[in-house]
């Protein structure tokens, strides 16, 4: 199997996260595992669960990160957020790239699963890129509003190449 090349708002996200060897983290929706690879690469006693509502996302990125997951690193699950009892007491960080759920839809559940999870500390990440900064403007907003409601102190990062937008949300 060829491996596609990681993007670069992935890395972008990825450098955002600031991982630790030790730090305990969630990924929302893992996709290609583009961000797993990353991620686990940085890790040594810590580890990362990903966790997509899709099979063919888990299954993909299970192929792409195959010796983390023999190497403890990463677990891969087949769940949405609504339903996943994380199985760690604390999280030092969760994130999510491009998923829809923090801005299309009702989220506060989900939110409360991440905020009562979140170490000291700890925050969520949100980020999404958009062809037009009209459209990722829009997302940011509905995000933040979200993240706001459920009781997080929001700040904001950018990224010109690609457009991006980061959330950084903390307890």
């Amino acid at each position: 199997m060829v491996l596609q090349t990681i993007p670069a708002r992935i890395r972008w996200a990825v450098d955002v996260l600031d991982v630790q060897p030790a730090d305990q983290i969630l990924e929302i929706g893992c996709g290609q595992g583009f961000a797993a690879e990353l991620i686990c690469s940085r890790l040594t006693t810590g580890r990362l669960l990903a966790i997509d509502r899709s099979e063919s996302g888990v299954d993909r990125t299970k192929r792409r990160c195959a010796k983390y997951l023999e190497a403890g690193r990463l677990a891969v699950r087949h769940i949405d957020l609504a339903t996943l009892r994380v199985p760690v007491k604390r999280l030092d960080r969760a994130f999510a790239f491009n998923v829809n759920l923090f801005w299309v839809r009702e989220c506060q559940d989900e939110l409360a699963l991440i905020h009562e999870r979140l170490s000291p500390g700890g925050a969520l990440y949100l980020f999404y890129d958009a062809p037009r900064a009209d459209e990722l403007l829009t997302m940011a907003e509905k995000a933040s509003d979200a993240l706001v409601r459920a009781g997080f102190e929001v700040s904001v990062i950018n990224n010109s190449q690609p457009l991006a937008i980061g959330l950084i949300a903390r307890r």
